[in-house]
């Protein structure tokens, strides 16, 4: 595939032109789909996660792609091989992903990534355009809660900046949150940040903690600030069980884009 750096421009002005997915975990509640392929090959109507996730890059002006891989790296690679995509497309292996949740992930992309870059987690399916604002550095995606979603939950100032983020999901009796999408955008200050944040917790052999955590403490101490992006709650899924799986096809059910990248 195409090897491409982002320039100096890019860093300096903080275009972004680097996504970071992360996609080594064993997606055991999607069993028993994942027991022979991990969780971003599942298919939603005939085209995986993961070919799904590099047609909304390429529709968005992205040029590299880096992979984080622990279950079944390997498929993730020959897939990602037999794709035909202008995207460069690097690889990190982790090898802690029976132990350790998408902090250490997260953490070990701190060598590779030294721009502005997305970050996603393997198991969304989306409209690419909805994308697109996420270009700009330093934002997260957020949406009007649905029954159907959990996880982490964001309260919003005035200027729609995050306030709090709330790793454990919606509390009763709290202000209005918005569900987080898990789509992030940050710049390299962030990012520097952040990777100073996720060292401390590593070194205190935190690996169970999610990046959610260092997101929740930078924000409450005023040294991160993110900007969100409302995706529409009707044109976006996350696929973590069965049940999603048929929710999302029948979410994106005569409304599928042919990706452009093609299994060659």
């Amino acid at each position: 595939m195409r090897q491409i750096t982002p320039n100096m421009k890019e860093r300096e002005h903080g275009h972004i032109t680097t996504a970071l997915l992360l996609a080594a975990g064993t997606g055991s509640r999607l069993h028993p789909l994942t027991d022979a392929a991990p969780k971003c090959l599942t298919e939603v109507n005939g085209s995986t996660l993961i070919e799904r996730f590099i047609h909304a890059l390429q529709c968005n002006g992205i040029k590299r792609l880096v992979v984080v891989v622990g279950h079944l790296g390997s498929h993730i690679k020959q897939y990602l091989d037999g794709l035909e995509s202008d995207l460069e497309i690097d690889y990190i292996s982790n090898p802690e992903f029976r132990n350790s949740n998408n902090i250490y992930s997260l953490w070990l992309a701190r060598a590779t990534i030294n721009e502005p870059f997305l970050l996603a987690e393997c198991d969304l399916v989306f409209d690419p355009d909805l994308l697109q604002p996420m270009m700009t550095p330093d934002r997260i995606a957020v949406s009007q809660r649905l029954p159907w979603m959990n996880g982490s939950v964001v309260s919003l100032d005035q200027t729609d900046k995050v306030s709090s983020i709330r790793p454990h999901g919606y509390q009763p009796g709290k202000a209005a949150l918005f569900k987080t999408v898990n789509l992030y955008s940050f710049s390299l200050a962030t990012w520097r940040t952040i990777t100073t944040r996720l060292q401390q917790h590593i070194d205190a052999k935190q690996l169970s903690d999610y990046y959610e955590t260092v997101l929740t403490e930078l924000i409450d101490e005023s040294r991160v600030s993110l900007e969100a992006v409302f995706f529409d709650e009707t044109r976006w899924y996350e696929v973590d069980t069965l049940p999603d799986l048929r929710a999302a096809e029948k979410m994106f059910l005569g409304n599928m884009t042919q990706a452009t990248a093609v299994k060659s």
